[in-house]
């Protein structure tokens, strides 16, 4: 629920030993607690499969060369590591020595 005042989030809170919905931003209480309901949900854990072994065939693949070895092709992936609003991180793994390393261009 929301303040019908200023339309900050109303909080449960006890007043004069009465449960009512409370703005923390202004001075608004709602009478009605009693009408209110409010909904709890938790969200239960997944399973995280584990991937063994080397599978990198899967991955795409782009000329660039390996600093370690100089191979001029490596697997490629995007990840987002900052956030939301910055660009992805791309990391790259040499076909040849299996050597990994970022490109933040």
């Amino acid at each position: 629920m929301f303040c019908p005042k200023c339309g900050s989030l109303l909080l449960p809170k006890k007043i004069d030993g009465k449960r009512v919905m409370a703005c923390s931003s202004c001075s608004y209480t709602s009478k009605d607690f009693e009408k209110t309901k409010i909904v709890e949900k938790t969200i239960k854990e997944r399973e995280v499969d584990v991937v063994e072994g080397d599978d990198s065939k899967h991955l795409p693949i782009t000329e660039v060369e390996c600093p370690k070895c100089g191979n001029k092709k490596a697997y490629y992936w995007l990840v987002q590591t900052r956030a939301g609003d910055e660009p992805e991180t791309k990391f790259l793994k040499c076909t040849k020595c299996k050597h990994i390393w970022r490109d933040y261009n």
